[in-house]
């Protein structure tokens, strides 16, 4: 049983790295496939950390990808720069300062989510209905731990 595991932990790690690199590098590549060559992976997910954002303000942004606000700034004065993002103050109170996204903007995120919705299907479609019913609870579980263990 012991073999077992220690073959598990060496085998699941391999697994976890090569699915987390894949994904990634996946995901870059389909950037340069479409017109939104100027956007880097990570703005792109800033774009949609302020699309799927309540309130869009910097600081909930920030809070919500769990990066610092001046990370954040530098990060939305390029998308700025470039024509995806609007930056505005309130007018009640000036250190508050909200975010949206321009039409340019809409049109990346969606054009990324309709990119992982295709992914997701792909991985779908090669899939028993058990296989993936025990994949999204193994999935869960994996996903909840991290969130309670490192308090992401």
């Amino acid at each position: 049983m012991e073999n077992l595991r220690q073959r598990a932990v060496t085998k699941l790690n391999a697994i976890f790295v090569k699915l987390f690199n894949n994904i990634l590098r996946i995901e870059e590549k389909s950037l340069t496939k479409n017109e939104f060559t100027d956007l880097s992976l990570r703005e792109m997910h800033v774009i949609e950390a302020i699309e799927l954002s309540d309130r869009h303000t910097m600081s909930e942004i920030a809070k919500q990808l769990k990066i610092t606000l001046s990370t954040l700034t530098t990060a939305v004065n390029h998308l700025v720069s470039k024509g995806y993002v609007m930056r505005q103050r309130s007018s009640g109170d000036r250190r508050v300062v909200y975010v949206s996204l321009t039409e340019k903007g809409k049109a990346a995120h969606t054009a990324h989510m309709q990119f992982h919705g295709k992914m997701v299907d792909r991985v779908m479609d090669m899939l028993s209905d058990e296989e993936l019913s025990a994949l999204m609870s193994a999935l869960d579980k994996i996903n909840n731990y991290f969130i309670q263990k490192y308090v992401l």
